[in-house]
């Protein structure tokens, strides 16, 4: 009787988190799907310029990158008396100041201790604020990224259109130099189809992607940058969620970012937003969910579900160790999870092709060359299981310390805008 009973509340514990984990990836795929629906009414129309921007980009040892970041912003196409380009060096040892300086930026001397890009932000943000600079927007780059000539045009048309919040298309400027570039720039094309360009097809709030974003000077007034953990973007996307601030997607406003060559730098890349992503969860879940559910701003709840995204995969790991621990105890549970499992060959091998299929779906939907991220459409699907022991670990061990990733990629602007 024990016995039986024991293996009832097995039961029961599995069908919760199966069913808890079906509905999670159900609800990826129908809100993904409207990536394929065109909404004209959230096409963003030409202005002429109007507002001035404050370009900010946080450096630390860069030397070797910024000199071409900068050389395409001094080549965007919009007034140069509507942006200045400021970059706040951090944490130097190397010539990143003297370069940016020989490429006409404006330098930001941090005067202050800080331990990330979020800390490096609030200062800087603060310093303009209180040195009285009149601009009507921020715009945001990392260091190893180049820019394309209608970037900030496209942000001032989509500051016209009413948002105050946008995010730009993050795209690679490495996408064949290894599998792990490659996989990257895959991902990047995948969250920006399925994830950003569907949540605007939507009218709902797209996630900001760490560089390559504008926020209205307005916004920064209101509600601060204060963000406290490792991944600055989507905390501060969660704050915009909880104060109904919309963040509009801008497909044309292209950044081209260095991609991770090596596994070694990726798993620690990973690692920080995995542990930024928990530390998120455990600061936001509530609010988003009381925005998402009490004052009915979707942005919340899609916020708060994209921050449960580690432990659900680790819940499906632990899945697929249940079954195995009920093959053993003789446990009867029947889904389609234990079907798959049951015929782990056949499961293998439809999800790695279905991997490849959408991998070359976005290639060729996104007017990619499907020869220069070949590596990535093979492993992509690795790639994405190698995130398991990464969340796994980062849900023992929460008290990881920022490493940089350096950078090296030199590609003049352009070599990709034809």
């Amino acid at each position: 009787m024990l016995i039986e009973f024991f293996k009832t509340m097995l039961k029961i514990v599995y069908y919760s988190v199966d069913i808890f984990i079906i509905v999670y990836a159900l609800y990826y795929i129908v809100t993904g799907i409207f990536a394929f629906v065109n909404n004209k009414k959230n096409v963003i129309r030409k202005y002429r310029a109007k507002h001035k921007f404050a370009v900010i980009i946080a450096a630390r040892n860069e030397e070797k990158v910024i000199g071409h970041l900068l050389d395409s912003l001094n080549k965007q196409d919009y007034p140069k008396n509507l942006y200045d380009v400021y970059v706040v060096p951090n944490n130097c040892n190397d010539r990143t100041e003297e370069v940016s300086r020989k490429h006409k930026a404006n330098i930001i001397e941090c005067n202050v201790p800080v331990a990330s890009k979020g800390d490096v932000l609030k200062y800087t943000f603060k310093f303009l604020n209180d040195n009285y600079y009149d601009y009507d927007a921020y715009l945001i780059f990392d260091a190893d990224n180049i820019v394309h000539p209608q970037f900030i045009r496209r942000m001032n048309d989509t500051l016209c259109s009413g948002y105050k919040v946008a995010q730009g298309y993050r795209d690679s400027k490495n996408p064949s130099d290894t599998w792990i570039s490659s996989c990257y720039s895959l991902f990047y094309w995948v969250q920006n189809y399925f994830f950003n360009q569907a949540r605007m097809n939507m009218k709902w709030s797209s996630s900001i992607n760490g560089t390559g974003f504008m926020v209205a000077k307005e916004v920064i007034d209101k509600q601060g940058f204060n963000t406290i953990t490792m991944t600055e973007d989507i905390e501060f996307a969660a704050q915009c969620a909880i104060n109904n601030q919309r963040i509009a997607f801008v497909k044309d406003a292209i950044t081209y970012d260095e991609q991770p060559l090596t596994f070694l730098e990726s798993w620690k890349q990973r690692k920080r937003w995995s542990v930024g992503t928990l530390q998120c969860l455990y600061h936001y879940f509530n609010p988003l969910l009381n925005a998402g559910l009490k004052n009915k701003i979707p942005q919340g709840l899609d916020m708060a579900l994209f921050f449960l995204a580690p432990l659900v995969q680790v819940m499906a790991f632990a899945v697929i160790i249940l079954l195995m621990l009920y093959s053993f105890l003789d446990i009867q549970v029947s889904d389609i999870i234990k079907y798959m499992y049951d015929n782990k060959l056949f499961s293998i091998v439809l999800g790695y092709f279905a991997s490849i299929l959408v991998s070359l779906f976005v290639v060729l939907v996104e007017k990619k060359r499907v020869k220069k991220t070949f590596k990535g459409i093979l492993t992509l699907s690795i790639f994405m299981l190698t995130w398991i022991p990464i969340n796994i670990i980062c849900l023992i061990k929460r008290d990881y310390v920022w490493e940089p990733i350096e950078h090296h990629r030199t590609v003049e602007i352009e070599s990709i805008v034809k």
